[in-house]
C-alpha cells in the first residue's frame, strides 16, 4: 500500500510520455491540423465532454480563454435540451470523450456536421487489442473520432486507478494534450505578456501585473519644486507629500530629484549652510525612470537593482507623469 501513491504517479508520468512521443512522430500532422482549425477559427471554441471529461473540457476551455483564444464550454446534456444555441458557424467544437462512444455527445453531432462547424476529438480508443494468438490488431476506432475532421489520440497502456475503472491516467493525457493545443495556439497567435495581464486583472497574478500608471501618485500628489526653490521649501514640499522625495521641474519637464538621502548627505558636508542652496544645487540630475505602462513588477525589479524606494514615472523627453513609490508595491502582494 506505501507504494501505491507512488505507482499512480508513475503510471501517468509514463502515459504523458507516450503521449509527448506521439505527438513527436504519428501525431504531430494531426496536432498541427488541430491548430490551423483553432487558429482559422472567427467564432468561439466550444469545448464539450461529460463526466471527467467534462471537468477536462471545462479547464481547457478556461486555459483557452486566458491565453486569448474564446473559448466556452457547452455541457452535452444541456446542449441536448436548447444550448446547442451556443454553437454557431465561426466556431470549432473540441469534443473530449475516453471511450469516443459517450451517447449525448454523439446525439450532438448531427447538429455540428449541419451547422458545419470543425470538430477536433480527443479519445482514447486508439489502441492494439492483443488477441489469444498473441498476434496484435488495432481497434475499430470510435465514433467520435471518425466522425471528426482531427481526431487526437489520448490513448493509454492503462488507468492508474488499481481496478483500472477511474479515470486517471485518460483524464491526466486530455488535460496535458489541451495544455499542448493551448499553449501553442496563443504562441502562434503572437500572444504577448501585455495580453496575458490585460485578461487577468483580478487576483495575486493581476495586481503583479498591473500597469505602474494604476499604482503611481500623480497631479498634486506628486511633490515637485523649481530648480529656485530654496532648500527649506524643498523639505517643506518633500514632508508634505510623504514620498522620501521630490521632483524638481521646469513647468512638466523633469530636472532632476531631490531624495531623503541626498538631503541628509548634503546637511553632513554644508551643515546648516545648506539651507541657502537653491533645490538645483543639490539635485540629482539624472534621477531613475520608469515608463507609465511597464508592469508594477518591473518597477520592483528596478528598484530591488538599484536599491531605491521611489521612481519617477515619465513620458517622452522626460515630461513627469508621477512618482511610484515601494509602499504602492506592497498592496500587489510582491513586497
Amino acid at each position: 500500500m506505501k507504494h501505491v501513491g507512488e505507482n499512480v504517479v508513475r503510471i501517468e508520468a509514463e502515459a504523458l510520455r507516450a503521449l509527448a512521443d506521439r505527438l513527436a512522430g504519428p501525431m504531430a500532422a494531426d496536432f498541427n491540423r488541430a491548430l490551423d482549425l483553432l487558429c482559422d477559427c472567427r467564432g468561439r471554441v466550444v469545448v464539450t465532454g461529460m463526466g471527467k471529461s467534462g471537468l477536462i473540457a471545462r479547464k481547457i476551455a478556461a486555459t483557452l480563454s486566458s491565453t486569448g483564444s474564446p473559448a466556452l464550454y457547452l455541457h452535452p446534456v444541456e446542449a441536448l435540451h436548447g444550448d446547442l444555441g451556443m454553437v454557431v458557424r465561426g466556431d470549432v467544437v473540441l469534443a473530449l470523450s475516453a471511450s469516443g462512444e459517450t451517447e449525448e455527445i454523439l446525439q450532438v453531432l448531427a447538429t455540428i456536421k449541419r451547422l458545419q462547424v470543425p470538430l477536433i476529438s480527443m479519445t482514447c480508443d486508439d489502441v492494439a487489442e492483443t488477441l489469444a494468438d498473441k498476434s496484435v490488431r488495432a481497434t475499430r476506432a470510435s465514433t467520435l473520432a471518425s466522425s471528426a475532421d482531427v481526431a487526437l489520440d489520448c490513448s493509454i497502456s492503462r488507468e492508474a486507478c488499481s481496478l483500472g475503472l477511474a479515470p486517471t491516467a485518460s483524464t491526466t493525457t486530455m488535460l496535458a494534450l489541451g495544455d499542448a493545443l493551448a499553449v501553442a495556439l496563443s504562441e502562434r497567435r503572437g500572444f504577448k505578456e501585455e495580453d496575458f495581464a490585460n485578461l487577468h486583472p483580478g487576483g495575486k497574478l493581476g495586481k503583479r501585473l498591473a500597469r505602474v500608471e494604476s499604482l503611481m501618485h500623480s497631479g498634486d500628489a506628486v511633490p515637485r519644486v523649481t530648480a529656485q526653490t530654496k532648500m527649506p521649501d524643498v523639505i517643506y514640499e518633500m514632508s508634505r507629500k510623504k514620498l522620501g522625495m521630490t521632483a524638481v521641474v521646469e513647468g512638466d519637464r523633469l530636472l532632476g530629484v531631490i531624495s531623503d538621502g541626498d538631503l541628509r548627505r548634503l546637511l553632513e558636508q554644508r551643515g546648516k549652510d545648506a539651507l541657502d542652496l537653491a533645490a538645483e544645487d543639490c539635485m540629482t540630475r539624472a534621477p531613475k525612470t520608469i515608463g507609465a505602462q511597464e508592469f508594477a513588477a518591473t518597477a520592483l525589479a528596478r528598484m530591488e537593482e538599484m536599491k531605491i524606494t521611489s521612481l519617477v514615472v515619465v513620458e517622452g523627453e522626460r515630461r513627469l507623469l508621477g512618482i511610484v513609490h515601494l509602499h504602492d508595491l506592497w498592496g500587489t502582494e510582491m513586497v
